[in-house]
């Protein structure tokens, strides 16, 4: 089966950013299939495509993943409106290839929204099988942030969501809040499957050079966010966990946060002014060196700001990548990920907003060695027994290709 494959910020491992297209298409193509992926120019991805872009496109094929990346950079620092330019350019252009490729079925993920619309002129102008995968509701999550609140184009964007919903023949959602939310816009159970992040083994593994930031002795504590730093992350929290630690004297305790994001500089600006010398800032690395930081790490924080759309409503590549890692985890909002902490006893499920906890659970961790040990075991067999990349793509591949 020829697959046309739509996600606007598609990477490579030897990007910073998520790979979880890059599996999918590689374990797509070890059953036979031929995958056609289609990308713009992501700010923390790398597509492994290197030549000059031609008529505002470049093409080429990276470990059998045919690619054709358009020239359209894109940053989480971008505005809103400058990403919306981009989301909309790339959509046109995806429309363009819809009509020229060969091809027997299309396969868009979010985000963003507008992945989707490549799809919905290929399922009822073209007659093909539409496959779409939904990594967060939009526009739930924006509206629920505040981060969107013209009811114009709020309303719009609901229009997209039912329209790509239901001319798509099968869906797949991340998390079970996300499943939920596609059967209550109309689309029937059975066309819905539930296919999560999963955690990469072969690259999260004891093989790695282990290493820590400047800054960080061997006995220190060392607690690390790797990801996006935007609104929704939320990382004030753990700041001001940082200035808790601070005043209790804990220098022991090393809070770094690796990655790029709209709030960087701001967050950045803080910790030097209220002088946190426990919190530090790394730039963005690939995946092996990701796995490296990992493997020197004691554990893992998974942060989001408090808002209840999030609870069950998002599939966080980090998390994955933590327990692949066996780093116990340190959550700070409820939900099926703090009700999987708490079940496998695999880390710290903690109140939003509460920073005196927060503090806490870092003082137990450094404290109880040994027990954060026995967590970070518990974190491995949670990520091999339930969350193996290799066994959710064979499930992907099944469903998209059925």
């Amino acid at each position: 089966m020829k697959i046309l494959y739509f996600h606007q910020h598609f990477s490579t491992p030897k990007g910073s950013a998520g790979i979880r297209s890059y599996e999918m298409a590689r374990r797509a193509i070890h059953y036979g299939h031929k995958v056609t992926m289609v990308c713009g120019s992501y700010g923390g991805g790398k597509t492994g495509l290197s030549g000059d872009f031609t008529k505002g496109k470049r093409v080429g094929n990276v470990d059998g993943i045919d690619i054709v990346e358009f020239d359209l950079s894109y940053s989480n620092a971008d505005t809103l409106l400058t990403r919306t330019k981009t989301f909309i350019k790339f959509s046109v252009k995806s429309i363009g290839l819809v009509f020229t490729e060969n091809y027997d079925l299309v396969f868009a993920t979010t985000t963003p929204l507008t992945a989707g619309i490549p799809g919905i002129f290929a399922r009822w102008l073209r007659r093909k099988p539409f496959v779409f995968e939904v990594r967060d509701l939009w526009p739930e999550l924006p509206k629920a942030m505040g981060v969107i609140k013209n009811p114009v184009v709020l309303g719009l964007m609901s229009f997209l969501e039912y329209i790509s919903y239901q001319s798509a023949c099968r869906c797949i959602g991340l998390s079970p809040g996300i499943v939920n939310g596609i059967e209550k816009r109309g689309v029937a159970l059975d066309k819905i499957k539930l296919v999560p992040n999963g955690c990469d083994l072969d690259i999260f593994n004891s093989n790695v050079d282990a290493w820590r930031p400047d800054g960080v002795k061997e006995s220190d504590l060392l607690a690390i966010f790797t990801g996006t730093h935007g609104v929704a992350n939320g990382l004030d929290a753990a700041l001001d966990a940082a200035k808790e630690l601070k005043e209790r004297g804990r220098k022991d305790i090393k809070l770094v946060f690796v990655g790029q994001g709209k709030l960087k500089t701001q967050l950045q600006r803080r910790a030097k002014v209220e002088e946190l010398e426990n919190v530090i800032f790394c730039h963005p690395v690939g995946k092996t060196k990701l796995a490296g930081l990992m493997s020197g790490a004691d554990i893992g924080m998974q942060l989001l700001t408090n808002i209840p759309a999030f609870y069950f409503g998002t599939s966080p590549n980090k998390f994955f990548d933590y327990i692949a890692a066996g780093l116990p985890v340190l959550n700070n909002y409820p939900g099926w990920l703090a009700e999987m902490i708490v079940e496998n006893k695999c880390g710290y499920a903690i109140e939003p907003e509460n920073i005196k906890e927060f503090a806490d659970a870092l003082e137990s961790a450094s404290e109880n060695r040994a027990e954060l040990k026995e967590m970070g075991i518990k974190s491995k067999a949670l990520a091999i027994d339930a969350f193996s990349r290799k066994n959710l793509a064979d499930e992907w591949v099944e469903w998209v290709c059925k």
